[in-house]
């Protein structure tokens, strides 16, 4: 499987990452040609070799109308090439323009999609940090051209690699404060704090802001997970510099390569219970469940003396199997349990929000051994159902024509 794994050790932001996704495209000139085609009003991208701690990457400059982004600010308040998204002058904008602009690009339909999925979390984070709507929030910070220029670029080089998942390291937000056009703020700024929803993030006693709210929003728009660095067999490295040096070297790293699709092992906890009501069944079924139990299931047997039973079933993993067992004795009637150690092949899930006139409808998209399936989830359609006093099935029906 084609993937990107992203190493985020010291942060990300959009100028970064897309210098990264340059270095590892077939023809990185071309690719850079390519992007200055895309028709964004004013906007030229050049690409410059950069050295950090002895390392040669790419950095990325954007100019928008001869302006390079950041060249306004006072050196004082540009404590880092990430902070230029905190201090822009422009105009502000609305999502509705931003939209027009993105709209007007030539893209294909898949990135175009991309960019506005990146700007509605961005458009959400920045709602909820104003404590306005999404329709009400103007973007002071990342509403601007050269930031639509990053985005749209790193979209387009991801789409332009034709991988099929994007894998990510935990992330370096960095410490300490930066100056944008509300004042002084803690570091991670406010919205990108509320991007770092179930993202794993950490901070070192660099001071700066070292990942955007640009920068996290793309990393989640395009994220199957976040972890170590999986068994890839590497076919390109790109290294996308940042402009201020640290004793670390200030940089995005991105591997293109291959993954192999690969199933995993787990335990299965066996036992037979024959003294236990459905209430006390479904009590324990649930508390397994809560405790880390992978699956849960129950089978009716006939037991001695022909004696009608139960036989429980807890799938756990190796890590959690003695949590398990204590569980198991403590919520059941059970005296013994089996333990038989299996494989198991899964297929790779993750979940896509998808905004409808009735409220959001998650999807849960499955691939993998050359399948794909798509299924919305049965709460969200539940919650629509009952909301507009609609059944089920049309509920279904009127979220799948919105989609298409």
């Amino acid at each position: 499987m084609k993937t990107i794994y992203i190493e985020c050790n010291m942060g990300a932001a959009g100028d970064m990452l897309t210098a990264a996704l340059l270095e590892v495209q077939d023809d990185p000139q071309k690719a850079l040609n390519e992007l200055n085609a895309l028709g964004i009003p004013g906007v030229e991208y050049v690409a410059e070799s950069a050295e950090k701690c002895g390392i040669r990457g790419t950095h990325m400059r954007v100019f928008v109308h001869g302006q390079e982004e950041g060249e306004h600010l006072h050196e004082e308040e540009h404590h880092h090439h990430h902070d230029h998204e905190h201090g822009h002058t422009h105009h502000h904008a609305g999502l509705k323009d931003i939209h027009a602009n993105i709209e007007s690009l030539q893209l294909s339909d898949t990135v175009r999609n991309n960019v506005i999925k990146v700007y509605d979390l961005l458009a959400e984070a920045e709602s909820h940090v104003h404590g306005t709507t999404v329709e009400e929030i103007h973007f002071h910070e990342v509403g601007t051209m050269d930031a639509v220029a990053d985005i749209t670029a790193v979209c387009y080089l991801l789409d332009r690699l034709g991988v099929e998942r994007v894998l990510v390291s935990p992330v370096h937000v960095g410490s300490g404060t930066v100056k944008c056009a509300h004042g002084i703020l803690p570091v991670p700024a406010p919205a990108t704090a509320y991007l770092c929803r179930d993202v794993p993030v950490y901070s070192t006693e660099i001071r700066g802001e070292l990942c955007t709210p640009t920068g996290m929003a793309l990393l989640k728009t395009f994220a199957y997970s976040f972890g170590p660095m999986p068994v890839m067999r590497i076919a390109g490295t790109g290294y996308g510099m940042g402009t201020k040096d640290f004793p670390v070297a200030n940089c995005v790293r991105v591997f293109l390569g291959e993954t192999e699709e690969q199933g995993d092992k787990v335990i299965e906890l066996d036992f037979n219970v024959d003294d236990m009501t459905g209430e006390e069944i479904g009590f324990a079924t649930e508390r397994l469940l809560e405790g880390g139990a992978r699956e849960v299931f129950t089978t009716p047997v006939y037991m001695k003396k022909n004696r009608p039973g139960i036989l429980f079933s807890v799938l756990c993993t190796e890590d959690t199997k003695k949590d398990m067992v204590s569980l198991i004795f403590k919520h059941t009637t059970t005296l013994g349990i089996r333990e038989t150690k299996k494989d198991r092949y899964t297929m790779e899930r993750h979940i896509e929000r998808e905004q409808t006139p009735y409220g959001e409808v998650r999807r849960k998209i499955s691939s993998g051994y050359g399948q794909q399936k798509e299924k919305q989830e049965f709460e969200d359609l539940a919650r629509i159902a009952k909301t507009e006093n609609l059944s089920l099935f049309d509920t279904r029906k009127l979220t799948k024509k919105t989609e298409e």
